[in-house]
């Protein structure tokens, strides 16, 4: 079994004034320990999935075992009882059953992105969505918990129709056939409405809202936005919906479904990430991503005040899911240096019990980095944010190499979250740098869609900044700078890699595009209704555009690279095809240049398995070492 890690997480690093760094240099202080990627891939993934029906237990998601499966733990903590022990195919919790222990869960093969639904019971386990090639979607359950709703695009392999599944039969009925360029979002509890959307382009999408007894649709906002649906209000006479009309982020609105009357509901500074309320109707949660950091804010919606939560470990909570009588909640809690865990907590008494511990015990959290926002000029002075992890025995005396880190999309962001294999890489010493290009998401539209056509040139061009701030950094060896990246961030590897050669030392490119009108061309088929607004973005490889998706396109210039390269794929990517690494990784060994490849059989867009990521990892840290770092006689892990 072999896995890739898709390194794109989040990063940040503290800066020190050069009297901090003199200080952490001197004796007294205590010297940094070095880890493994064994002991750092020990650390636990793990998430809550719900209480059981009677509270008394949680379900959880963990790959402790070295491959995702379902555990179930006491609502008052304790050790975790595995569910599933698949050896295989990960295993995703979704929920118990609302009022018996059966559990629903989901299974894909083996990272191709074609989930089936299953249920767990005393009995076994039964596919509920069986058939081959069909893929499905979880959608929520009926408010009497007696069935759920699901996204399967049985009848036609570009849309994800709306279906009802009988829990006391599993007998299903479509309830919602989705048609033409609109993707269906939600149902209000009654079933009187759904909400549909229609992508624009990239940034802008239309909201309707359609009555299912008149089959009347209603645009929501008429003017260009963009327009994502949030819910409907526990009484079923509001919608609310994000928009950034008007705004350069998204706020929250609300929509009167008997008059049409739209009116703005949060004056947040930063962009809307969810906005719901619970299932009675008691709270309402609100979360905003705050300069990539994620903000929860739970309100009590009969008295308006808003929820406190404790402070747990010194950290603040980052997200709370609620029992179905609104009773109990679900708190995580981390941040980039602390990865997170699970706490159950009593909404009354205000008693929490800790359900997950993940951090390896051989690991002195100190030893850790926390990421920090920093942010630096590109070469026509617009403003990049970047997050910033500095190795902790790094100072003038004792420079380091460092990498530039390129999130996924075009159109992700690098967030303040906990990576095991970003802290592997500080702790051995490279500071990381990842940034958050013009055409991430999180800065508002103008910044969003600044990179829209014009991929490969200004937003390679921040990265190149952001190489240069590095340099400037007096812990920083400016002369042993790397580039590194995923998906998208895997094709601005090798873009500057080919069309910048002398800027980066290196390059470690993981599933990158190489090719862009072969993989326009070759989109999965439920993406058919985000199909043209990618084209606006990116431009369309059925007509002109192809010149310029060409001339962007590495593959088609790799005698320009002259520069070492690693590149980790997974065979069962159904987003970024195996042969795009194959192809580039047999142009580039044309040169002469050294290039090492790494391909896992049994992963997709993004590594899951651990024993494939901790042979990632060691492949991305022999890599650097010989050809960043310059140790050309350093062990491998294996040998010491």
């Amino acid at each position: 079994m072999k896995k890739a890690v898709y390194l794109i997480a989040g990063c940040v690093l503290i800066l020190f004034s050069c009297k901090e760094q003199t200080q952490e240099a001197t004796p007294q202080e205590r010297t940094i320990a070095q880890y493994s990627i064994e002991q750092f891939m020990d650390n636990e993934s793990a998430g809550a999935n719900g209480f059981s029906a009677d509270k008394s237990k949680v379900l959880i998601t963990s790959n402790r075992s070295g491959i995702i499966n379902m555990y179930s733990i006491s609502a008052k903590g304790g050790e975790l009882t595995p569910i599933t022990q698949s050896d295989s195919s990960s295993v995703y919790g979704i929920s118990y059953f609302p009022k018996d222990d059966r559990i629903l869960f989901r299974m894909d093969g083996n990272g191709d992105e074609i989930f089936k639904l299953f249920v767990k019971d005393e009995e076994g386990v039964k596919a509920l969505t069986p058939l081959e090639g069909v893929r499905t979607a979880f959608r929520g359950w009926s408010k009497d918990g007696k069935s759920f709703f699901y996204g399967s695009n049985e009848r036609d392999p570009q849309f994800l129709d709306h279906y009802e599944m009988n829990i006391d039969d599993f007998t299903s009925k479509m309830v919602y056939k989705v048609e033409s360029s609109l993707d269906f979002n939600a149902m209000s509890d009654d079933g009187k409405y759904i909400t549909l959307s229609e992508a624009i382009n990239t940034n802008d999408s239309n909201l309707y809202i359609v009555n299912t007894e008149t089959k009347e649709q209603k645009k929501i906002n008429s003017e260009l936005s963009s327009n994502g649906h949030l819910d409907f209000s526990p009484d079923g006479k509001m919608l609310y919906f994000s928009t950034d009309l008007g705004a350069e982020n998204t706020y929250v609105a609300s929509y009167d479904i008997a008059t049409g009357t739209i009116e703005r509901v949060t004056n947040n500074e930063w962009p809307v990430f969810s906005y719901y309320f619970t299932r009675n109707g008691n709270y309402n949660v609100f979360f905003t991503n705050d300069d990539a950091k994620t903000v929860m804010k739970v309100t009590d919606v009969a008295s308006g005040q808003t929820i406190d939560f404790p402070e747990i470990d010194g950290q603040s909570v980052g997200s709370a899911s609620f029992s179905r009588d609104e009773s109990m909640a679900l708190l995580r809690v981390g941040n980039s240096a602390k990865p997170s865990n699970m706490y159950s907590y009593n909404m009354k008494t205000k008693e929490y019990h800790q359900l997950t511990d993940v951090l390896n015990k051989d690991i002195n959290p100190d030893d850790l980095v926390e990421g920090v926002v920093v942010r630096f000029k590109s070469f026509d002075g617009v403003e990049v944010p970047a997050i910033y992890y500095q190795p902790k025995q790094a100072n003038a005396n004792n420079k380091v190499p460092a990498l530039v880190m390129v999130h996924g999309g075009p159109g992700g962001q690098s967030r303040l979250n906990f990576s095991s294999r970003t802290q592997y890489l500080v702790n051995q010493g490279y500071a990381i740098l990842a940034v958050n290009n013009r055409g991430s998401s999180g800065y508002g539209k103008t910044f969003y869609q600044m990179d829209n056509q014009n991929h490969g040139d200004k937003d390679l061009k921040d990265c190149v900044a952001g190489k240069d701030w590095l340099a400037q950094q007096d812990v920083i060896d400016p002369d042993k700078i790397g580039i590194m990246g995923g998906s998208y961030g895997g094709f601005m590897t090798m873009a500057a890699l080919t069309y910048t050669p002398e800027e980066f030392k290196v390059g470690v490119n993981y599933f990158g595009v190489t090719n862009w009108i072969r993989t326009l061309k070759s989109i999965p088929p439920w993406w058919a209704s985000f199909k043209d607004a990618l084209y606006d973005e990116m431009g369309d490889p059925h007509t002109a555009d192809s010149i310029r998706l060409r001339q962007i396109s590495p593959l088609f210039h790799t005698d320009k690279v002259t520069k070492p390269l690693l590149v980790l794929q997974g065979a069962q990517d159904p987003r970024v095809l195996q042969v795009e690494s194959d192809e580039i990784v047999e142009g580039v060994r044309k040169n002469g240049v050294p290039v090492e490849y790494v391909l896992f059989e049994d992963e997709g867009h993004g590594f899951v398995k651990k024993e494939n990521q901790m042979e990632a990892s060691k492949k991305v840290k022999e890599f650097l070492d010989q050809y960043l770092k310059g140790d050309r006689n350093a062990l491998k892990e294996n040998d010491l």
